[in-house]
């Protein structure tokens, strides 16, 4: 980008400004279920670099950002836009406009954020929903070979459900089966590997977020991963209204001429219906950042899942550790017996200071943007998730006597209900 000596507009935010902000950064919570990795020295560094007057709309540093997520996540391309569901929207609008598809059906998780699922209502796809895995909360691998052989979709959506790994071996083994395209969410799963092998590079196209409480921040932000430079190009061109600017030189001559256009330089050509959902270097300026930290928060994260899961893991339902895998967690997500006792323990857990919430994402088929269109999704494993499940706090501020005694409290809470003997109604 151009650095002008007398550029069209300057930024109103300075270096104090920033510093007002990190002050500001606080918590009601003693144990919230998120906490920011953006910190004091991140907040120090940034300050430094606005008190430089930089241009902080999307330029350079998103570049340099996008390529150091690249090379550490090992994909060959990436797109930074503002959050993680514009991800998902732009995975989804890429592959709609590739016309790779051989229709419009696409298999979509019922454990899922909604925007996981909402771009394909929104883009005409006909989303048919599939059944969570028992162990991973992921795609269940029956239900999944059931619906690939009933529909015979063009496409699969898969979460990597709170930073725990799919059964990708065998998901794999599926799309090399029925040959369909994979679309990783893995917004929730930055930092986790299956086998060795890093989650967010098994989808043709994959996304990751960035925003507050995931394992690193940008304030907000997501990123689109791929190997394959057509669909690249593709999510370059939507992210910024659909025009050339920014693809590369052989690929800008090639599209103008595919398209009958001479290239005079202008970069207002637009050749793709495309959205604008550009970050701004301010967010790639943090995000270079936070990358440096990504083993320490790896580490932090997966021994906290960890220590929850031999604190908890015999007493109730939990999400399985495969032994060949990393869970680089944003949430420990617990199933009581019931939703009655669910409540009773949310409600200790909020007597102790400690954040919660429950897993309501564990089926978006109960939740009415679905069931009005498509009818309530209720099987089993889904809909225990819905009613059973709730979240624990799993972020790099917390100690290990911190999650015994949330672990406690949990336990001690279930345990009190459960002699009650109250009925489950």
């Amino acid at each position: 980008m151009t650095n002008y000596k007398y550029p069209l507009a300057t930024d109103t935010i300075d270096a104090d400004d920033f510093e007002e902000l990190a002050e500001w950064i606080a918590t009601c919570y003693k144990y919230p279920l998120a906490t920011d990795t953006i910190d004091a020295d991140d907040f120090k560094k940034l300050a430094e670099w606005i008190a430089t007057c930089p241009r902080v709309t999307m330029g350079s540093l998103t570049k340099q950002y996008e390529e150091k997520w690249s090379q550490w996540l090992g994909r060959k391309y990436s797109v930074f836009c503002n959050s993680g569901s514009s991800a998902n929207h732009l995975m989804y609008y890429a592959l709609l406009m590739s016309e790779r598809l051989k229709n419009n059906k696409v298999i979509v998780p019922s454990a899922a954020w909604a925007t996981t699922i909402s771009p394909a209502i929104q883009f005409g796809f006909q989303p048919i929903m599939c059944e969570a895995d028992f162990e991973t909360f992921g795609l269940d691998i029956r239900h999944l070979e059931d619906l690939l052989v009933e529909h015979q979709p063009s496409t699969v959506v898969l979460v990597q459900t709170l930073g725990v790994p799919a059964k990708m071996d065998a998901i794999m083994a599926l799309k090399e089966k029925y040959g369909f395209i994979l679309l990783e969410d893995a917004c929730a799963s930055m930092g986790s590997s299956y086998h060795g092998r890093k989650i967010g590079t098994f989808g043709d196209m994959s996304s990751v977020s960035t925003y507050f409480g995931h394992q690193f921040s940008t304030i907000e932000g997501g990123l689109v991963s791929t190997d394959d430079k057509e669909m690249y190009n593709l999510l370059l061109q939507l992210r910024s209204h659909g025009w050339v600017k920014g693809l590369d030189k052989e690929s800008r001559s090639a599209l103008l001429k595919k398209h009958g256009i001479k290239d005079t330089g202008t970069d207002f050509v637009f050749t793709v219906p495309g959205f604008n959902l550009r970050p701004t270097d301010l967010q790639a300026f943090i995000g270079i950042g936070q990358l440096d930290k990504m083993e320490w928060l790896i580490e932090k994260r997966f021994n906290n899942h960890l220590l929850y899961k031999k604190l908890l893991g015999n007493k109730f339902l939990t999400a399985s550790v495969d032994p060949n895998s990393v869970v680089c967690s944003i949430h420990f997500c617990v199933l009581a017996s019931y939703w009655v006792e669910r409540q009773e323990i949310m409600e200790a857990l909020e007597r102790n200071g400690i954040e919660t919430r429950p897993f309501t994402s564990g089926n978006q088929g109960l939740q009415p943007y679905w069931f009005e269109r498509y009818g309530k999704f209720n099987r089993l494993n889904a809909t225990r998730l819905y009613n059973c499940g709730f979240f624990l706090p799993n972020n790099t501020s917390l100690r290990k006597d911190d999650i015994e005694f949330i672990s406690e409290v949990v336990i001690e809470a279930a345990e009190s209900y459960r002699l009650e003997g109250s009925e489950y109604d």
